[in-house]
């Protein structure tokens, strides 16, 4: 299926063996891997760099098979989630930069266009995550204001 912005396709990628229980050479416990989680977490980590850790530093193929929940269940139990959500933050990391680029790339129209495409995908996250209670009904996008939270 095409992409929403483009008309290209999407990448292939490879795709995991489908097992089902944690296997028996994983040498970290559920509870060793959620004090890891927590510990990543307060050192600044996204849960995609965690669970990327854990898998090659650590040897943990699967979160969800060794502990039966999520990286993000597990921040959420143990109270260290952060305020915004993953990906929305990471949209408006690259609207800031892409912001700061036009500022003194004033004729770049194509980065232009990309930034009116990656504000419309914050302000459609933005609806979803008030409408599921993630965010609150007051939240609103600006520019100015993801450069202050995001510091």
């Amino acid at each position: 299926m095409a992409r929403m912005h483009t008309r290209r396709k999407g990448r292939s990628s490879s795709k995991r063996p489908m097992i089902t229980e944690n296997p028996e050479w994983v040498p970290l416990s559920a509870t060793e891997i959620e004090d890891l989680i927590v510990q990543f977490t307060e050192h600044g980590y996204t849960s995609a760099r965690i669970g990327l850790t854990l898998r090659d530093q650590y040897g943990v193929p699967d979160v969800k098979l060794a502990t039966g929940k999520t990286v993000t269940e597990i921040m959420k139990e143990k109270g260290v989630m952060p305020d915004l959500p993953e990906d929305l933050s990471n949209l408006m990391r690259r609207a800031i930069s892409l912001n700061v680029h036009l500022k003194s790339n004033r004729g770049d129209v194509s980065n232009r266009r990309g930034l009116n495409l990656i504000e419309a995908k914050i302000r459609r996250l933005e609806r979803y995550y008030k409408m599921n209670g993630v965010l609150p009904r007051n939240w609103k996008y600006s520019l100015e204001n993801a450069e202050i939270m995001l510091k």
